[in-house]
């Protein structure tokens, strides 16, 4: 048939709705849905007659693939996979998994009402962020707080309420970007803030902030470089000289450590990040901080420090636009509670528990896998390799781990992406043309899933 002939054969709507299997399918889904779906598959079928990839009509064919198509359809978009990458706080498969304290927190808050801003004691209207604040101060010596939506509109509103029209001093080799292309410069002016950088890319001393303060300097502002490392010809202003400083000036100081640990993780091995504490105790004015990342919560973007600014920062009209929700707020406050027995924080947090965990436990957990996937005939070995904490946190603080490495009998990007169209989906790192799963983010209730998922993919 030439493709007039075809098209012409291709049944019609109607005609495909009055199809036994398609009546099924509309007695569990919505009509509106059905019809997209058939709607869908005929364009995409008519479109590949006209482009001579179809030569033959097959009408058993084409209700199959409405029926996949429904099925595609109805599930989430939002959707868990299996993180086999090695990256602990993964930007992109929403960093912080929850500890399980959280996560019952959060289900029983979602699930009826709550005192949100109700004042049990007394009977009236109370405030939404007294929750967060009891239990930051629980685990912090610090005189108040507050927490918004995230690290970034933690820093923005910061500037925008200390000094909106005013200047701001940073070092010009702390002037870094976030994820999604956010940079501190642009954040600082949208906050109204004026950036005024000092000293340069490598080398900045506590002379270069000291000459740049005049009468419309609002605050100095210390940036830790939590996403990346400079090393070599390299100088910096510690928290403490910047403190001492402000002090002699009076100007508050104010540092954004990005990525917050309550945990002091120098015993851990990782000598380049403070802790939140740390900088507090050098006598920092406020800090800011991720909820998400090495704290190992929901997120959030924390601002700890001195009352008299938190005031102010509270009154801000824009905290309304950057609050956070309920459930969001039982997260938090469920994780900090872990945080007061720092063992139990590192056994129940995942984040934690996954960056510290020792390689010893970490190899038995590939060497599962890898004898799972020998057994369904997969060549498979395990091997030593580096996996990074990830998420803007640690930078250069790569750690041993084990992980298994496949060899595919196609080319490794084709293997990856039926992986990604698993269910549910795997998400592995190729490496000198070998498949990698990386044991320290796999969990050991998912090597059953991974295993099926590496045999189809091998099949398909």
């Amino acid at each position: 048939m030439n493709k007039s002939e075809l098209l012409r054969h291709i049944p019609s709507v109607d005609r495909i709705l009055k199809n036994e299997e398609i009546q099924q399918l509309l007695n569990k889904h919505p009509h509106p849905v059905v019809l997209e779906c058939v709607r869908a598959v005929l364009d995409r079928w008519r479109d590949n007659i006209l482009n001579e990839s179809i030569t033959v009509i097959d009408k058993k064919k084409i209700v199959g693939e409405i029926k996949e198509t429904i099925n595609r359809n109805k599930k989430y978009s939002l959707t868990s996979v299996i993180n086999a990458t090695g990256v602990v706080i993964h930007t992109n498969l929403g960093r912080a998994i929850l500890a399980e304290e959280a996560i019952k927190h959060v289900v029983e808050t979602a699930t009826s009402y709550s005192n949100l801003e109700y004042d049990l004691e007394k009977g009236q209207r109370g405030k939404r962020y007294s929750h967060i604040v009891n239990a930051i101060k629980k685990v912090v010596d610090v005189p108040s707080a507050v927490v918004v939506n995230n690290n970034a509109a933690a820093v923005f509103i910061c500037l925008n309420s200390l000094a909106r029209g005013k200047e701001v001093i940073v070092s010009r080799g702390e002037l870094v970007e976030i994820g999604g292309s956010f940079r501190i410069p642009d954040v600082m002016a949208q906050s109204g803030a004026v950036l005024k950088e000092v000293g340069t890319t490598n080398k900045t001393r506590i002379s270069d902030y000291a000459s740049a303060i005049n009468e419309n300097t609002a605050l100095l502002l210390k940036v830790h470089k939590s996403n990346f490392k400079i090393t070599g010809f390299t100088e910096e202003v510690s928290v403490s000289n910047l403190v001492t400083l402000g002090r002699e000036k009076e100007i508050p100081v104010m540092v954004d450590l990005g990525s917050g640990s309550f945990i002091d993780l120098k015993k851990y091995g990782f000598h380049d990040e403070p802790s939140v504490q740390d900088i507090l105790s050098e006598g920092a004015d406020i800090v800011t901080f991720s909820g998400d990342k090495l704290l190992g919560s929901a997120q959030a973007g924390f601002i700890l420090g001195k009352s008299e600014f938190i005031e102010v920062i509270s009154k801000n009209p824009l905290m309304r636009a950057l609050r956070v929700d309920k459930m969001t707020l039982a997260a938090v406050e469920a994780t900090l509670r872990l945080y007061l027995d720092e063992r139990k924080a590192i056994e129940q947090i995942p984040t934690l528990r996954m960056i510290l965990e020792d390689t010893e436990s970490i190899k038995k957990r590939a060497t599962t896998l890898c004898k799972r996937l020998k057994k369904e005939g997969i060549y498979a070995y395990t091997k030593e390799d580096i996996s990074m904490p990830g998420g803007g946190s640690l930078p250069e603080s790569g750690v041993k781990t084990y992980v298994v490495a496949v060899k595919p009998n196609q080319v490794p990007q084709e293997f990856t992406k039926k992986l990604r169209q698993a269910e549910p989906p795997v998400i592995a790192r190729i490496k000198d043309d070998l498949v990698i799963f990386d044991a320290r983010t796999i969990q050991e209730k998912e090597i059953p899933l991974i295993v099926r998922a590496v045999k189809q993919s091998l099949t398909i």
